[in-house]
Parts: C-alpha cells; sequence; structure tokens
C-alpha cells in the first residue's frame, strides 16, 4: 500500500536533522564514514519511493513531523515549530506521525498524535503509541554475504551475550558499586516497582543465571564499555579498534544458539534485532516491553519469552526449549527470525508495514 505523505522542512530549524522516513525525499543526514552504522539506511532509500509519496497537507494520508522528537523536546525554536505544525495538520484533519528514537519515554504532547517510540512500558503506553525497530545494521548483508548462517542442533544450547552489562566487567570504582547496587535492587524486585532505575540489570542477572548452569554452554563477555561504538567515539583507538569490538560482537552472536536480549538504559533491545538480522533466536528477557508490530507479530513465537521476574531460572528455561524442539525445528526457529526481520523489522519492511498502524490508532482515538 502507497501512502501519500505530507512534511515541510521549514518547520524545522537548519540546525536539526531531519527524521529517517523522510530520508527518500530530503536525502540522508551527514553521516560519517568512519561510522559502523555508515549507510545503514540506504536500502530503504532506495525503497522509499514506492511506499510513499510526497503530496500537499491537503492531499495527504498523514503528515510527518519533519525531526524527530528527542531533538525536537530539547530546542525551544523547534519546539514552537514542531507545535505550530501539530496545529496546522490538527486543523486540516489528518493523523500526524511522530518518531521519537532513544532511550527516554517522555510525552508527546499532540492530541492528533501516532508515536513511534524505541523506549516505551506496557503498562504505561497509551493508546496512539507503538514500537519502531532500533536499527543497526543486518548482518547478513553486511558482514555474512547474504549468506544466513545456519546452525545444526547440539545437544546442549549455545547462549551468548556480549556487551555492556554492570557490574559485570567493570574495575571496582563507581560505576562497578552502582552497577551492584541495581542489581541488588533487582533480585529483591525493587526496579520492577522503579524502572526508570533499572539501568543494566536485567542483562546483569541473565548473565548470573546462566553463569553457574551445566545444563547450557555459555559465551558470555561482559565489557567495561559498551560492545561498539559510532566512529570509535567511546573506545580508544579510534575506528580500528571499534571494528575489533564489533567484529567480536558479531562472532559472538553467529556461534552461538541463542542470544540474550535485555533492555539497557531504555526500555528495548537493540541486540534483539541484530539477533533476528542472523537468524538467531533471541532470549527475549520481559521488562514490561513493548514491540513493533504486537498487534500483527506472535512475538512468543519468535522469541523464547522470559519475564523478569523468572530470571532466576532462565538457564532451565532455555535447556528445557532447546531440547522440546527437534533438530529440524530448531533449523526452521532459524529462518523464522531472519523471516521476521526480511518482512517487518528492516527499515524497508518496517515502512513497508506503516500503514497497519493507522486503522487502529484511528479506532483507538475515538475511544479515548
Amino acid at each position: 500500500m502507497k501512502l501519500k505523505i505530507f512534511s515541510d522542512r521549514s518547520f524545522l530549524p537548519g540546525s536539526l536533522r531531519h527524521g529517517t522516513m523522510l530520508y527518500p525525499f530530503w536525502g540522508k543526514n551527514a553521516e560519517d564514514p568512519e561510522e559502523l552504522r555508515y549507510g545503514y539506511l540506504d536500502s530503504y532509500i532506495d525503497a522509499g519511493a514506492a511506499l510513499f509519496e510526497m503530496v500537499s497537507l491537503e492531499a495527504c494520508d498523514l503528515a510527518v513531523l519533519p525531526g524527530s522528537w528527542g531533538c525536537i523536546r530539547a530546542n525551544p525554536e523547534a519546539l514552537a515549530l514542531a507545535e505550530r505544525f501539530a496545529q496546522q495538520v490538527r486543523r486540516a484533519g489528518k493523523p500526524l506521525l511522530v518518531f521519537f528514537e532513544g532511550d527516554t519515554e517522555a510525552d508527546v504532547p499532540f492530541e492528533n498524535a501516532v508515536v513511534f517510540k524505541n523506549s516505551l512500558f506496557a503498562s504505561q503506553r497509551k493508546r496512539n503509541e507503538f514500537a519502531i525497530p532500533a536499527w543497526s545494521q543486518d548482518f547478513t548483508q553486511k558482514y555474512l554475504a547474504g549468506h544466513l548462517p545456519i546452525r545444526r542442533k547440539q545437544a546442549k544450547p549455545v547462549v551468548s551475550f556480549c556487551g555492556y552489562a554492570p557490574p559485570y566487567g567493570l574495575p571496582w570504582g563507581k560505576q562497578k558499586l552502582q552497577g551492584l547496587l541495581r542489581l541488588g535492587a533487582s533480585f529483591a524486585g525493587i526496579t520492577r516497582r522503579f524502572p526508570a532505575a533499572a539501568g543494566h540489570s536485567a542483562r546483569a542477572r541473565a548473565l548470573h543465571a546462566h553463569s553457574h548452569n551445566k545444563r547450557v554452554e555459555t559465551r558470555l563477555i561482559a565489557r567495561d564499555k559498551f560492545a561498539f561504538s559510532m566512529g570509535g567515539s567511546l573506545l580508544p583507538g579510534g575506528r580500528e579498534n571499534a571494528q575489533t569490538f564489533r567484529d567480536a560482537f558479531l562472532s559472538n552472536m553467529i556461534e552461538s544458539d541463542y542470544v540474550i536480549c535485555a533492555r539497557g538504559y531504555g526500555n528495548y533491545s537493540l541486540r534483539l534485532y541484530e539477533a533476528l538480522s542472523c537468524g538467531r533466536i533471541p532470549i527475549l528477557i520481559n521488562t514490561d516491553c513493548v514491540l513493533p508490530y504486537d498487534f500483527a507479530i506472535d512475538w512468543k513465537q519468535h522469541c523464547l519469552w522470559v519475564e523478569e521476574r523468572d530470571l532466576s531460572s532462565l538457564g532451565d528455561r532455555v535447556a528445557d526449549y532447546h531440547a522440546a524442539l527437534s533438530g529440524q525445528q530448531y533449523v526452521e526457529r532459524q529462518h523464522e527470525c531472519r523471516r521476521l526481520w526480511d518482512e517487518w523489522l528492516s527499515p524497508v519492511a518496517f515502512f513497508a508495514n506503516l500503514h497497519r498502524h493507522l486503522p487502529i490508532a484511528r479506532v483507538e482515538s475515538v475511544g479515548v
């Protein structure tokens, strides 16, 4: 379904980056070729003109706020322009799409908006809010020449994690102490009552649960920094060192059967989408999550879904899940993970299915 969309760059200060949905019409924002994510939206840019047509406000199916709300809300000039844009769209009787990428769950104050966020809590979700994937790279296309790395079932499941999971991997100091306090609060159930303070504690508990379970084989690497950085900005040694970290991250993932996917600072997992892109079965730790297309996708059929309260038994749950699969079923699960990425979650697939939100958003807005 080809949607007619409207936006207007004049409602965004020139210093701010425009939204990724608008790349096919306004071009890419400036990208550093040294960034490890460089070009990750190129396939969407090529396909965008077949998915959307840019028209006038009067003729459109929907309007798109020209920038990400995460940048707009912190800029007084941009905020004033966004409010004027939303008023104009509301007067025209059109739905407004707002994209809000990043770790924050702040409200978007426009009554006529359909809001897409990376980070959402299901228990606090508003009727007009939906999840958008956190995009990184298509690992199969970028690193594996388009060949899905299918594994054969072994008796013991291999579980992987490579990344930041304080207090694990940190030297003694303030950060480690904070991680220990959060981990203790998570074990006590406190972070479930104060999720904004949970940080990476669910990751740390998932590592703890696996590290002493003999029914699973583990490849758990806890970093003292994020597993990779854009342009090497978080790592000493520049891009070469960042690429080394990235290569280790990829190897850790594709040489495993299951990948631990748990929230970080925001309530979403970038690793979830990376795992699906290379056909790995995610172990999704549900921390009151909202996932993309949850009205159309049965996520529990595509992940090993584990509630945060059940983390203490995580290793046994993985072993039982793995044992219940035949060799053929295990292989098919990998293909299903990749199909989910191809058909729903890649940038092209997400925007190709975007129209599916509109009937739901309209019905729900009537009920507000």
